[in-house]
């Protein structure tokens, strides 16, 4: 089994404030990324201190999933959900 991998260009948004915490990739072209599909940025790691904002350019290779990866994505992602559940930000149990 061989994976398709496709290289393109993305815009990198960056924000590190006091109102947000972000950081957001944009695709170049009509790109559909499904279940299992792996996207990485490619270069150098971006630092971005507190109360900067940065917008980039850079390249991201994306990685197709094949059959059995994408389905396995697809049956394990409801279950993996199920953490959220678990987190509270409350200062104790509720009643």
């Amino acid at each position: 089994m061989s994976r398709r991998i496709e290289t393109l260009s993305c815009t990198i948004d960056i924000e590190h404030t006091a109102s947000s915490l972000h950081a957001h990739v944009n695709l170049d072209g009509a790109l559909d990324i499904q279940p299992g599909d792996r996207v990485r940025v490619l270069g150098a790691p971006i630092v971005v201190r507190f109360g900067e904002r940065l917008t980039l350019r850079r390249n991201a290779e994306v990685r197709r999933a094949g059959f059995l990866e994408r389905q396995w994505t697809r049956l394990t992602a409801g279950l993996s959900l199920t953490e959220l559940y678990e987190v509270s930000f409350t200062p104790g149990r509720l009643s």
